[in-house]
């Protein structure tokens, strides 16, 4: 039978709309059952509250955004580490007052704050919007006061609710709300060091010791006196790797008092007595000691039975709180028995990361989670400027180039930014 060219069209047309209905039946019962799947399976993503944007608290974030739907609570005194591979929390005060606790709406690379005080520049890649790293996250800027089996209230009076929470609020520590009014106090405070003659330091740890470094190394001219009221500086690490940091600093001319202690507030016209009866003149001072574990708070929540007489937050292997099974904690307010390290901390959050999201997948055996290994040997590297540095490795320590040219130069700005999902260099 002869069909003309008219009606072939006509049937070539009919056969494609025919399979155009086809495909759109196809994919409508593809997406019917796919929802069906979802709610048999809880596939709403589940609330992950993280209280603390420091080091450990970001990272978890960061790591979970595409999963679940992530709210972040910080506020200015949650700290969490001043160096990358050094232990102990310090801060660092130049005629400072104490701010109140408020919001913070950014997450700074807290081993690279002792060279935005001499390079304010630097503080341009250090101090990151949360927004920057977490565009779809939940951002809370504001103190968490209370949490419940449920939810967190925070000092503005919300209530955020939570599927799984993550407790990472370090150390305190006073500091500015807004990206751009941090980056201005170090503008301010690089200033007070290049207006300055002379310089004190009050504490031999490793912020107190790399301040002085940094000083130093771009001001070679002004006199620095470094007080510690320990028997040799950076207690932490052996006492091979103490005595080249307080060779490099003597080298620099850098004054050391060992085993004496300065009151600040005792100073009259700029001259500091120590309890060895000593006389310091300084034009401004620099007070590096230790802080309090970021913890009291929770004494007036859920949580109030989980801390020790330390103040830290009693963890399982798999940092979950003691007695819960949705509450994590990380970072530094742990009390894992290791030295309080940043790289540390952010092992904290990859091991939670990975129990969070086996557990949102209905794994109920414990066995199947995620075990957190204390490290047990030290391993510190303390910046000595923008060039050299002391390391502590398990069997050694060094100075010099070498140690410098793992974490002084950039201090692991980029390779932080980078982990982060940023431009290493903007």
């Amino acid at each position: 039978m002869f069909c003309s060219p008219n009606n072939i069209k006509l049937q070539i047309l009919r056969l494609y709309n025919l399979g155009l209905l086809f495909l759109e039946f196809f994919v409508l019962k593809l997406l019917f059952l796919s929802e069906i799947l979802d709610m048999s399976s809880g596939g709403e993503k589940k609330n992950v509250v993280v209280i603390g944007g420091g080091v450990a608290g970001s990272v978890v974030a960061k790591t979970l955004k595409s999963e679940v739907n992530v709210s972040l609570i910080d506020e200015s005194h949650s700290w969490d580490y001043t160096g990358y591979v050094v232990v102990v929390r310090f801060m660092c005060v130049p005629y400072l007052a104490n701010i109140g606790v408020m919001g913070k709406e950014y997450y700074e690379i807290t081993w690279a704050s002792l060279r935005c005080m001499v390079e304010p520049e630097f503080a341009k890649r250090s101090v990151i919007s949360h927004s920057e790293y977490l565009p779809h996250a939940k951002i809370i800027p504001s103190a968490a006061v209370d949490i419940t089996d449920t939810d967190v209230l925070t000092k503005q009076g919300s209530r955020i609710a939570y599927d799984y929470l993550v407790v990472a609020t370090g150390h305190t520590q006073s500091g500015a709300e807004a990206r751009t009014e941090k980056i201005s106090q170090y503008q301010a405070e690089y200033e007070k060091i290049k207006a300055a003659d002379s310089i004190l330091i009050v504490g031999g740890g490793p912020t107190g010791v790399e301040l002085a470094a940094e000083i130093v190394a771009d001001f070679p001219a002004k006199k620095v006196t470094l007080v510690h009221r320990g028997s040799r500086l950076l207690e932490f690490i052996g006492e091979s790797a103490s005595k080249k940091a307080l060779n490099w600093l003597t080298s620099k001319k850098v004054e050391v008092i060992l085993e004496q202690s300065v009151v600040v507030n005792s100073q009259s016209d700029g001259v500091y007595r120590t309890s060895g009866g000593e006389t310091i003149v300084a034009d401004c001072y620099f007070l590096c000691t230790g802080t309090l574990f970021g913890s009291a708070w929770l004494k007036e929540t859920i949580l109030k039975d989980s801390l020790d007489s330390r103040g830290t937050v009693m963890v399982d292997s798999n940092l979950r709180i003691k007695g819960r099974n949705n509450i994590f904690a990380i970072g530094d307010i742990t009390d894992v028995p290791e030295l309080k390290q940043g790289y540390l901390a952010q092992e904290h959050a990859k091991v939670v990361a990975k129990n969070i999201t086996t557990l949102i997948k209905g794994v109920e055996d414990d066995h199947k989670l995620a075990v957190y290994k204390p490290a047990t040997k030290a391993l510190a590297i303390v910046s000595l400027g923008r060039k050299d540095a002391v390391a502590q490795f398990p069997c050694l320590s060094i100075a010099g180039r070498v140690p410098g040219m793992i974490k002084s130069g950039d201090l692991f700005v980029g390779k932080t930014r980078k982990g982060l999902g940023l431009q290493p260099g903007v």
